[in-house]
């Protein structure tokens, strides 16, 4: 039976092509007139990219797994919600998102093996 990661992993990984898609198409001239196609894209880009990491540490390394999914709904998150609503409040997420997908990556370097 998979476990409860191995589940989220390509279920965050599934909402970034489907957010990607809306961005590219559903949310383009909303994003267009607020100015914000290259937040989501950096959004949409981490999203999908440490979903994929996410999916790979899920097994083995389930604590940076869990760094990178919070990571990704703190960090694109908010971004989202930023380039459609404009709610600049929501902003301040974004630096802890990211820095939860570094620690992520900080807890590989320093593994042991």
């Amino acid at each position: 039976m998979p476990t409860l990661l191995a589940r989220l992993a390509p279920a965050y990984g599934f909402l970034a092509v489907a957010l990607g898609a809306f961005g590219a198409h559903g949310f383009k001239d909303l994003l267009t007139q607020n100015g914000t196609a290259a937040i989501w894209e950096t959004a949409v880009l981490y999203h999908l990219t440490h979903s994929v990491a996410a999916l790979w540490a899920s097994e083995k390394h389930r604590l940076v797994a869990w760094f990178w999914l919070g990571g990704i709904t703190l960090f694109s998150g908010s971004l989202y919600i930023y380039a459609i609503a404009s709610a600049r409040w929501l902003v301040f997420l974004t630096p802890i998102g990211g820095v939860l997908l570094l620690v992520g990556w900080l807890l590989l370097i320093l593994k042991k093996s």
